[in-house]
């Protein structure tokens, strides 16, 4: 009928960055539930890049909702607070420290809705972080390293196994840094076992990014041995030559990495390794990229996050000795293409092994190293179904 007045849309909140930005996201949208015609955007500034597309994401969400209130969270809403408060499609800022408090959303406190069913669920035990590595802004945004108490996290755990949800993933800014500021530093080895011993039906338990010097004796002992721990270790590398990574500031060396791999993999041989690996850092000459590029296969590095540098305002490497652009991009693509070599190598030895694999919507899942696999047709996602594929086409198990 002519004239008949629009109905009002849902919030919608659009995420962009790290796991820790999913699982607040789910917050954020549980928060503005009531709320209608208003769209968040929750940012990521750990690149240039990223803040690129936080801009190109405000830009889409409002050629698409013209009439919505938008609004901005997460680490640009506090890093690029000026530029993206000066964009004209920008309605508020909310500081990302307190983007999970309803007050500053200006909502009723309301009690979280139960959560609806994914195939994984992603819990945030720890924000913030204590360390001042030289490329990063992350501390900036996020402020200081806070824990999730135990009774807090099996709270959350709890909820999503009600609902169904056969895998947890722990996530975090700094995740092997759980417990420090809480009373007798609890080490997160002891978290995980808590999760585990509380709840026996919990099918799988993935963790996220982990620097690999505060991965304690417990933790290790569970990646090694305990089965629901899946054996998917991704670490917070950044770079495999020793001078690079003093000049970022990190706490291990190459030779520390290499062990942690060994160790664990003599335990659990059929563990997967990913990791985080910046190319063209301040100060990298060819050598230090070679080594860079060396890592990948002596660790087996099966999943690869690869970062180009970028500077990030008010940052020590910052004010390094930078690389031109082209070497960095040219460096980044070179550190891409050797994971997938080494990629493609693995996936070739899981053709023919029966793979335990838990069901995406779009016709494919993760085997329990977060290989991708072609499930049967019409697989009910949340499914976990035993797979023995025998093929491989374009990274996909079939």
């Amino acid at each position: 009928m002519s004239g008949a007045k629009q109905a009002p849309i849902a919030a919608e909140v659009i995420s962009l960055g790290c796991r820790l930005n999913i699982a607040e996201s789910e917050t954020i949208r549980s928060l503005l539930a009531a709320e209608s015609d208003v769209v968040v955007v929750n940012s990521c500034a750990v690149t240039a890049e990223a803040v690129r597309q936080t801009r190109q994401a405000i830009r889409k969400a409002r050629r698409q909702r013209p009439d919505a209130r938008l609004l901005v969270t997460g680490c640009a809403a506090d890093i690029e607070r000026e530029q993206l408060a000066a964009m004209p499609e920008v309605d508020g800022l909310i500081p990302n420290t307190a983007k999970l408090d309803a007050r500053a959303w200006n909502v009723p406190e309301r009690a979280k809705p139960v959560p609806a069913r994914h195939t994984r669920a992603f819990i945030a035990v720890q924000n913030g972080c204590d360390h001042a590595c030289t490329f990063c802004v992350i501390p900036q945004g996020r402020g200081q390293s806070r824990s999730l108490a135990v009774p807090q996290v099996l709270a959350e755990v709890g909820r999503h196994l009600g609902q169904g949800v056969p895998e947890i993933v722990l996530t975090g800014v700094d995740v092997t840094s759980w417990g420090h500021d809480l009373p007798d530093a609890p080490s997160l080895g002891s978290l995980v076992r808590a999760v585990l011993d509380a709840f026996p039906q919990l099918q799988r338990l993935r963790m996220s990014s982990l620097d690999g010097v505060e991965i304690d004796a417990e933790l290790f002992e569970l990646f090694a041995g305990e089965p629901r721990v899946m054996p998917h270790l991704h670490l917070s590398l950044q770079h495999g030559h020793d001078m690079i990574l003093k000049r970022m500031k990190r706490r291990h060396l190459r030779a520390d990495a290499v062990r942690l791999v060994s160790d664990l993999r003599a335990r659990r041989p059929d563990l997967a390794v990913g990791a985080d690996l910046i190319a063209g850092f301040p100060t990298e000459d060819e050598a230090m990229h070679r080594a860079n590029l060396s890592i990948i296969g002596e660790v087996g590095m099966v999943h690869g996050h690869v970062f180009p540098y970028s500077p990030r305002p008010g940052t020590p490497a910052a004010r390094m000795p930078q690389l031109d652009r082209a070497t960095i991009k040219a460096r980044a693509a070179e550190l891409r293409d050797e994971v997938d070599r080494v990629r493609e190598a693995w996936l070739a030895t899981q053709l023919d092994r029966e793979l335990t694999v838990l069901a995406e919507s779009d016709g494919t899942g993760y085997s329990e190293n977060f290989a991708r696999v072609k499930v049967p047709e019409g697989t009910p996602p949340g499914t976990i179904l035993p797979v023995t594929p025998t093929r491989l086409d374009k990274g996909l198990l079939q």
